[in-house]
């Protein structure tokens, strides 16, 4: 399976060509052994799901497969629906509290990924530093230090 790059320059600048479509900044955890907390990290635009999710779903299949469940924590986030329907297939939208660091996917049946979720706005370095340690092989660092260290 091939990881997706981080999207992230090493320095701050724009992070879109005008005219090219927008990618998620997404990083995922290149072996996708899952032996750590986080499977990767990814670091929406805005706090609009119905902005942000379906370009992340859309990214996320072509690497993982067919997503067909999400779950976030809703105060996080602006306009939750219950279902969202991206290339055609229909995604379940499960509402939790929790953490607003943290995304859920699933694909099949019981077959779950957690990604970090690096708020908008964060600063470039600081959102550099959080994607590339979820990403990384074995993980084990919370969120809270990720976020903030």
């Amino acid at each position: 399976m091939m990881p997706i790059p981080l999207p992230v320059p090493s320095s701050p600048g724009p992070w879109s060509v005008p005219g090219a479509p927008t990618l998620p900044r997404l990083a995922l955890e290149p072996t996708m052994l899952r032996q750590g907390v986080f499977d990767g990290a990814w670091w929406p635009r805005s706090h609009h799901v119905l902005a942000e999710l379906p370009d992340l779903i859309t990214a996320l299949a072509a690497h993982l497969g067919r997503i067909v469940r999400v779950g976030l924590d809703t105060p996080a986030w602006e306009g939750v629906p219950r279902t969202l329907v991206v290339d055609g297939t229909v995604i379940k939208i499960g509402r939790f509290a929790g953490s607003d660091a943290t995304i859920s996917l699933t694909r099949g049946f019981q077959d779950h990924f957690l990604l970090l979720v690096v708020p908008p706005g964060t600063q470039p370095e600081t959102a550099s530093s959080a994607m590339t340690g979820a990403a990384a092989t074995g993980n084990h660092t919370p969120a809270a230090e990720l976020l903030h260290g």
